[in-house]
């Protein structure tokens, strides 16, 4: 069981125990399937290569893709590797973007406000940046609990003769990487098909944690990253339809059907897949585990007065707990749960060490002030029983000496 110092668990001597580290969202330990895979294929030098180390390293690279797309109901061609989530959404937002300028001429784009910053600050740079690029943005409303409210922003484009014939692209997230809230991505999906408008989805979140099958969902690309399920970092991936209209941003060499040009990871691919496999050979398992600690997590909270959570009890990944306790910094809050050797986190990895409100949680509604007193746990699968006891009985404690500290 992690250790404490004396202050922020109310006596005892501080000892140097193991951390528990709860901010699973951000990234994940590399799982040891990866780790083998990668120093199995650590000789492996340029698949571009037409030569025989480079025959080899190409025959594990298009192993790694192939595996894949098998676990993501994709096709090989399908699966592109990338440097990260982000490049993926980049490519994706962009590519469709101007895919569709091209050939379409539309230039509306279609997102919320609760959006991971790779597809907030891309849609922004299409819509409302300096080199006016001719698209507009229509925002997807969002309701209490940080769900899209598809259904209703559906009917109401419906109602609007020729709307949907102007929509450039429609784009919504799998899973909120904040609130942990599933998305309708399934309507979305069915409504793009149905009206030849490309659809993306920042699977990031999902991938790894919920069953996955991108022919099923009918989406025209998916963006996910191998850091999350526990494969190494600076790999991606896009799965892109065959038919996808895509004028990609990244230019050079040519490589991953001229989507993502570059030499390829050959390293990260496969570590990739045989962490994907890994996670998704065991996410019932790692799905009750996580749920239940979640659950327990919750319960402490609710104790504690004030509280708010964000995180559904249905419909939501089961690693994650989001909530806020009004009167309290999040800053402090994290800080106080570092002390007591507790690794947490405020919100999205990608804006850690920016003292600002969730933008997620104002695009719920909920006030500035509380806000900032927002606090973001998730869970893995490894986590004990001991460990989800210790916590619960510290955050109490952690909140009340964050809500002494004021707020700044």
């Amino acid at each position: 069981m992690p250790g404490a110092s004396a202050e922020a668990t109310g006596g005892g001597a501080t000892a140097a125990r193991e951390r528990l580290y709860v901010d699973n969202a951000a990234s994940q330990a590399l799982r040891p399937e990866a780790q083998e895979a990668m120093e199995r294929a650590a000789g492996l030098l340029n698949p571009a290569g037409q030569y025989k180390t480079g025959r080899d390293a190409r025959r594990s690279l298009e192993d790694a893709r192939e595996q894949i797309a098998e676990l993501l109901g994709a096709d090989g061609a399908e699966v592109i590797f990338t440097g990260s989530g982000t490049e993926a959404d980049n490519i994706a937002i962009q590519g469709l973007a101007f895919g569709s300028k091209a050939h379409r001429g539309a230039h509306v784009i279609a997102s919320s406000d609760i959006e991971h910053p790779a597809v907030v600050e891309s849609v922004d740079w299409l819509t409302a940046g300096p080199l006016g690029l001719g698209f507009d943005r229509v925002v997807l409303p969002v309701d209490a609990t940080g769900r899209v409210r598809a259904e209703d922003w559906i009917a109401g484009l419906e109602g609007s003769a020729g709307e949907p014939s102007d929509l450039a692209l429609l784009t919504c997230m799998w899973a909120n990487n904040e609130t942990g809230a599933i998305q309708p991505v399934e309507a979305l999906a069915s409504f793009a098909r149905d009206n030849g408008v490309p659809f993306h989805t920042d699977a990031v979140q999902a991938v790894g944690h919920v069953p996955v099958d991108f022919h099923a969902l009918g989406a025209t690309t998916l963006a996910a990253s191998a850091h999350k399920f526990g494969g190494p970092k600076n790999t991606g991936l896009l799965l892109a339809r065959r038919d996808a209209e895509i004028l990609s941003p990244v230019r050079g060499g040519g490589q991953e059907r001229k989507l993502r040009s570059g030499t390829v990871n050959v390293q990260g691919a496969v570590g990739c897949a045989a962490a994907l496999a890994s996670s998704i050979k065991e996410l019932e398992q790692a799905t009750a585990k996580m749920r239940m600690a979640r659950e327990r997590l919750r319960a402490a909270a609710q104790g504690i007065d004030g509280v708010r959570i964000w995180t559904p009890e249905v419909g939501a990944l089961p690693g994650h707990l989001h909530m806020s306790f009004p009167g309290a910094e999040g800053d402090s809050l994290i800080m106080l749960l570092d002390a007591a050797g507790v690794d947490a986190s405020t919100g999205s990895a990608c804006s850690a060490g920016v003292n600002r409100a969730s933008h997620v949680l104002t695009a719920m509604g909920v006030p500035v002030d509380v806000a900032r007193g927002a606090l973001r746990i998730t869970l893995g699968a490894d986590i004990t029983d001991d460990q989800v006891e210790y916590l619960a009985s510290i955050l109490p404690r952690v909140v009340e000496q964050a809500r002494a500290a004021g707020m700044a």
